[in-house]
């Protein structure tokens, strides 16, 4: 289908970027936590080689790459945010349609700050997908199928809600669900349960989206902030999640982010200024830019050496790709 926004949220994803995801990597190597960001270096892309597009993507039909996770044999699973579809990219570039998510029920419905219907967040475990769909009505909530089967949905979440990025705690079988317009953190068990685990204020929206981005890192849940350019780790505890703590700050339009496994090293997607930037302790290194390709990146996966990063053009409306490289230290 065409997709075209509305005013409103194309002002929306021009102003403030859009959206996150989230990736299952299973536990990454311990550490102790990141500390604060004084400042972003722009040495240039020495810690990058070979940076190049693998696959342009079609922005007329919806194919705006919101989340990405690892598959097998060299291929990758992504969101496609407009068609509202889950789709597998091939180690030779070949895009495969795994699942389209019904549209809404109600045709007014509005889907809130953003606008229009569609899915965020993406889990897979083996041959199970979960997705964070976003319509304003009904439909709102974290649906999941097995690979060639059709969508369902698990469990229903606020509809003036918007649930964006999506994480699965390997120990317990609980997704970890953000919420962007609420600012709050849930969890939703295999059986559909959902609780809400945070509503810290560090986590709310400053004018458009807050909390986005979400992953599980060395004994606690670490998150995302686009409007306040942070990324905060809040503990387990026994009735919930702990206090957030700031552990960067600085990055402007923060999208999704992932661990690299090298100790709390972590790669972060900025959407509205067109980077990939690498947060070591103190330091962020900016590692792509828009001059490689990049178009809105949304979120971010590292698979050995290789980097992947989908772009999805956005408040650019050129060009939605997926672009990868290779980390050379």
């Amino acid at each position: 289908m065409n997709i075209t926004l509305s005013r409103r949220a194309l002002m929306t994803v021009t102003v403030a970027g859009l959206l996150s995801g989230a990736v299952a990597f299973g536990a990454p190597t311990l550490g102790s936590p990141v500390g604060p960001v004084a400042s972003i270096s722009t040495v240039g892309h020495r810690a990058v080689v070979d940076a190049r597009i693998a696959v342009h993507f079609d922005l007329k039909t919806g194919q705006m790459p919101e989340n990405i996770v690892l598959d097998r044999d060299g291929s990758v699973d992504v969101t496609f945010a407009g068609s509202r579809q889950v789709a597998r990219i091939g180690a030779d570039g070949g895009i495969r349609v795994l699942a389209t998510l019904p549209a809404p029920a109600d045709a007014a419905a509005t889907t809130p700050v953003l606008g229009f219907p569609l899915v965020t967040g993406l889990v897979r475990d083996g041959r199970t997908f979960y997705v964070a769909y976003a319509t304003g009505s009904t439909e709102t909530g974290i649906w999941t199928f097995t690979e060639g089967g059709r969508p369902r949905l698990l469990a229903a979440l606020p509809a003036d809600g918007l649930p964006n990025g999506m994480t699965r705690d390997p120990s317990t079988g609980l997704l970890y669900v953000t919420d962007s317009v609420k600012g709050t953190v849930y969890t939703v068990s295999p059986k559909g349960r959902v609780r809400t685990v945070s509503s810290d204020p560090a986590l709310a929206a400053d004018g458009l989206l807050g909390v986005n981005g979400i992953k599980i890192h060395n004994h606690a849940v670490y998150a995302s902030n686009l409007d306040e350019g942070t990324i905060l780790r809040l503990p387990f505890g026994a009735k919930g999640l702990g206090p957030a703590r700031v552990v960067a700050t600085g990055l402007t339009g923060i999208d999704d982010f992932t661990f690299t496994g090298h100790g709390d090293e972590i790669i972060a997607a900025l959407n509205t200024v067109n980077q990939v930037v690498r947060v070591t302790g103190p330091r962020t290194e900016v590692l792509l830019t828009a001059a490689d390709g990049l178009s809105n990146p949304t979120s971010v996966a590292v698979r050995g050496r290789t980097l992947l990063v989908p772009s999805a053009a956005y408040s650019t409306q050129q060009d939605p790709n997926l672009l990868v490289a290779t980390l050379s230290r």
